[in-house]
């Protein structure tokens, strides 16, 4: 059975690097941006776990924690996102009934820890398998728990973290031309400065430790004024 879920924040930002890392780790996942969108949504289709922004427009998380128990919504599983120093805001989100909480900046592998932890207390779904995502590149595998590239004799190769978070980007979307703009979207989602050809200098560091010959790249191609895309098989011709 798989997961249901929504995350409620209006950090558009943020949802997106959250649905995508979680979606990779097998949830399938819906965002909003208010209570209203997220009231609509549990209405069109139940969730299983709810991760839930305590200040948002509108309605703020506490209230809306509150009314999800029961009734309309199927008392869905709630996670509330907090503000690191929110001691009274964590407590008081726990006592309107929330199962646990996160605070920001949220990292996406706790958070998946403790979506696995609140369902398993919980019993509301079955949680994907533990073990680690990997997604074919070539000859190679990229690890998306332990962050590497695994190679064909199993040695693993250690992956810079804008590298990783840049191969992990391509490995969401295979197939799909991706701008330098668009790249650079996902691979710094919290707004750290960078500008477009960065990426091209990442992704010949990533063409070095990825292609068999880095000169005629195979699994992460230039598409001539457009950008790159992600070729899992290695096998198209550039």
């Amino acid at each position: 059975m798989s997961v249901e879920l929504i995350i409620a924040d209006d950090d558009a930002a943020l949802c997106g690097v959250l649905a995508e890392y979680l979606r990779l780790h097998g949830l399938n996942v819906r965002s909003v941006g208010d209570g209203a969108a997220l009231k609509d949504a549990l209405r069109a289709a139940p969730a299983d776990l709810v991760v839930l922004d305590l200040n948002m427009p509108g309605e703020d998380g506490l209230s809306l924690a509150r009314g999800l128990h029961g009734g309309e919504f199927g008392d869905p599983a709630i996670i509330m996102l907090t503000g690191a120093a929110d001691v009274v805001d964590r407590v008081a989100g726990l006592e309107v009934g929330a199962d646990d909480y996160v605070a920001k900046p949220c990292d996406p592998r706790e958070l998946l820890a403790r979506i696995r932890a609140v369902l398993r207390r919980r019993n509301k779904a079955q949680m994907p398998e533990a073990a680690p995502a990997l997604v074919r590149m070539g000859d190679k595998t990229l690890d998306l728990e332990d962050r590497c590239l695994i190679g064909p004799d199993q040695q693993r190769l250690a992956l810079h973290p804008r590298e990783y978070d840049l191969l992990a980007a391509f490995a969401a979307r295979p197939g799909r031309v991706l701008t330098r703009e668009r790249l650079l979207d996902l691979a710094h989602p919290h707004g750290e400065e960078a500008f477009d050809r960065s990426i091209d200098v990442r992704i010949a560091r990533i063409r070095r430790k990825l292609e068999a010959d880095p000169t005629n790249p195979r699994i992460i191609r230039t598409v001539r004024g457009a950008g790159y895309v992600f070729d899992p098989d290695g096998k198209r011709q550039a």
